[in-house]
């Protein structure tokens, strides 16, 4: 017998591994939700904290948690829809928005000092900002061996105007269209977003997302009654003593609004909002009646949208790109390396250990929240284990 196409059975090997999560005092709690067929199976256990009032509060699929890069294709979505009705064009260079990033130099070695440039053979487009190809982000480095790099992490989380004054001022690693650069395009389009509209960030979020979708807890802070429902993140490493320590909790970053409101890493939901989003894009762009965006829209956002030649050059390892494209804000998976998302697939993990696909081949949704700091690697074994654990359940 097979439920939503999953076996029963094989299912409380997905369980089962939650479970050892939480025995073995890595998380105090963890939700998986699997949508497929139409049905919904949601596996919950532990609670939100190891400690306090947290401790006596079971994980579930409204447990509010921090989405870290999970943010990432909820912005995609929303500049998509400034795209659908024409106050952005994908290959519109940003200028007008975004003043700050007209006329940019580029570094002429990347390593090199910030101070030795030539310019920037073209204009900075919308597509650039949603394919991360804009010509900087993350820069993996040592402190003090790579000027851009320790350039880029001073720049704080000040007023979005102020960061982006301070951004603009700072070279390009490369010229824009080269390569793919991760996370800092996110932020960028976030300011774009609010810049476009009129609004703040977080409320044309809102207006254009996560109202008509119903996604209530989704959000840049959580207020009211809700932080009861806000489970703790704790930090990569154990106290010398061998206990966990609290990286963020009810009373922390989220319970004020911030100053910059990130569409890097900033938002909060829950396992049962998120499957309500991807959902929705499974769907082709609606959700229950309800019509976010057009079936092109998602086609092209789930979409590869990198040459080869961009490939060849980006990314965080060698190889990195071998089996993965990238879409808008979310990757595209090219090629079935192991059990797991099938080819056409997308999604993103998040910093605090969540992830998510969606597998059109398999009409599936899987999403796992749990929060650890730096557990969002998709090369760790517990992630493989995880997606190990759901393919192994389809049994159709």
């Amino acid at each position: 017998m097979t439920t939503g196409g999953f076996s029963p059975k094989r299912l409380t090997r997905l369980r089962g591994l939650l479970e050892r999560h939480v025995e073995s005092g890595f998380v105090p709690g963890a939700v998986a939700v699997l949508a497929r067929h139409g049905e919904v199976r949601i596996e919950a256990t532990g609670n939100l904290a190891f400690e306090g009032a947290g401790s006596r509060t079971p994980m579930a699929g409204d447990t509010i948690c921090r989405m870290g890069s999970m943010s990432k294709p909820i912005v995609a979505a929303c500049a998509m829809t400034l795209v659908e009705d024409c106050t952005l064009r994908l290959d519109d260079p940003v200028d007008d928005l975004l003043p700050e990033l007209a006329d940019m130099t580029v570094l002429a070695d990347p390593g090199g000092p910030l101070e030795d440039t030539v310019a920037a053979k073209c204009a900075i487009t919308v597509r650039d900002l949603l394919t991360y190809t804009v010509g900087t982000g993350v820069v993996p480095a040592e402190p003090g061996t790579v000027p851009i790099s320790d350039a880029l992490s001073a720049l704080g989380r000040p007023s979005p105007d102020e960061w982006m004054r301070r951004l603009g001022a700072l070279p390009l690693v490369h010229q824009p269209g080269e390569r793919w650069m991760y996370d800092t395009a996110a932020d960028v389009t976030g300011v774009l977003i609010a810049r476009a509209t009129g609004m703040s960030f977080g409320d044309a979020l809102r207006e254009r997302i996560c109202d008509p979708l119903g996604m209530k807890d989704t959000a840049f802070i959580v207020g009211g009654e809700s932080v009861s429902r806000l489970a703790t993140a704790y930090e990569r490493d154990n106290a010398a003593t061998g206990e966990p320590v609290a990286e963020d909790g009810p009373d922390g970053r989220w319970s004020r609004p911030p100053t910059f409101e990130s569409g890097g890493g900033g938002l909060v939901s829950t396992a049962d909002d998120y499957l309500t989003f991807a959902s929705a894009l499974l769907a082709g762009g609606t959700h229950r009646g309800q019509r976010v965006l057009s079936r092109p829209s998602v086609t092209l956002m789930t979409s590869d949208q990198l040459t080869p030649a961009q490939k060849a050059v980006s990314g965080f390892w060698p190889g990195y790109f071998d089996a993965m494209g990238w879409g808008f804000g979310m990757s595209i998976r090219t090629r079935r390396t192991h059990l797991g998302p099938s080819v056409g697939s997308y999604g993103w993990p998040g910093f605090y250990g969540t992830a998510w696909y969606n597998d059109p081949a398999e009409d599936m949704t899987a999403i796992l929240v749990i929060q650890r700091a730096h557990a969002g690697d998709q090369r760790l074994p517990r992630s493989h284990d995880f997606w190990t654990a759901v393919y192994q359940a389809i049994d159709d």
